[in-house]
């Protein structure tokens, strides 16, 4: 990616900003960004990625048409990949803070989960244990990150929003935290999944897969997709991506357990994990 390009797309943005008059330290704060980022995104030091274009046209107040229109010619600028060797330099409660900004702006919220419990629907123990795996947090950020966690975890009692969530059953077996806990977690799965607004489904080991589940994702309405692999987030607002997720969360979705038959699976695992400890 040159230098040029990247001077071009800090421009337009510090343009944008002086025209909607408002201040750094403003759009900053809304785009739960630092300051210091948005001054070398804007002097083309920092090429943002396409997450923080987005926050930062949102931040300015940017009309979706004229922001669509931005996005679409940005994109060939913006990369659409973090490192997570580099959220972890610059920290990963700041991503935290990302993504919470994030969410807060989507109104259905689909997300497909194969290696993890969701990070919206887990217990404050299991948040610990994750952010305990190697390579460990140092003390302090991970602390941040564990707090900021659980503080994204409050949208789901917005009832404007819709929250639908796909799990394998695997997930809900491995042993992230020791049985106890992991008993717990599951008890927090089957409150949530009580709430008016909140949808879970779990895959069963029983049966047959309709698809391959290679990593997880996110669906924010019908307009992003994140990614998660070992090595990167990727971030994508093609309409064929999109479209691609949305139809392999459905067949997924399809073939998941809900409502009762759900808990009841749910209830047999907890119990097992009960029984052992």
């Amino acid at each position: 990616m040159s230098g040029e390009r990247h001077n071009d797309l800090g421009k337009a943005l510090r343009a944008l900003r002086i025209t909607s008059d408002k201040t750094a330290e403003t759009v900053a704060r809304r785009a739960s960004m630092s300051p210091a980022k948005l001054s070398k995104i804007e002097n083309g030091k920092t090429l943002p990625s396409v997450q923080d274009v987005d926050l930062i046209l949102t931040a300015l107040g940017i009309s979706d048409e004229a922001k669509a229109e931005f996005l679409e010619a940005a994109r060939g600028a913006a990369t659409e990949e973090t490192a997570w060797r580099e959220l972890r330099r610059t920290g990963h409660w700041k991503h935290q803070h990302a993504i919470k900004a994030i969410e807060a702006r989507t109104t259905l919220l689909r997300l497909f989960q194969g290696q993890l419990v969701p990070g919206l629907l887990q217990s404050a123990e299991y948040v610990s244990a994750v952010f305990s795996l190697p390579p460990e947090l140092p003390a302090e950020s991970k602390a941040k990150t564990i707090s900021a966690r659980l503080e994204r975890q409050a949208v789901l009692y917005d009832r404007h929003r819709e929250f639908h969530f796909v799990i394998c059953e695997h997930v809900l077996r491995w042993r992230i935290c020791p049985p106890p806990v992991m008993a717990t977690q599951l008890d927090r799965l089957v409150s949530l999944s009580r709430l008016p607004n909140v949808t879970i489904g779990v895959l069963p080991l029983s049966r047959p897969m309709p698809d391959f589940p290679m990593t997880c994702f996110s669906m924010h309405d019908d307009r992003l997709v994140i990614v998660e692999t070992f090595h990167s987030e990727i971030t994508t607002r093609d309409p064929r991506d999109v479209g691609l997720y949305l139809s392999t969360f459905s067949r997924f979705d399809d073939a998941a357990l809900h409502g009762d038959d759900m808990r009841a699976l749910l209830e047999g695992i907890r119990d097992e994990f009960f029984r052992e400890s």
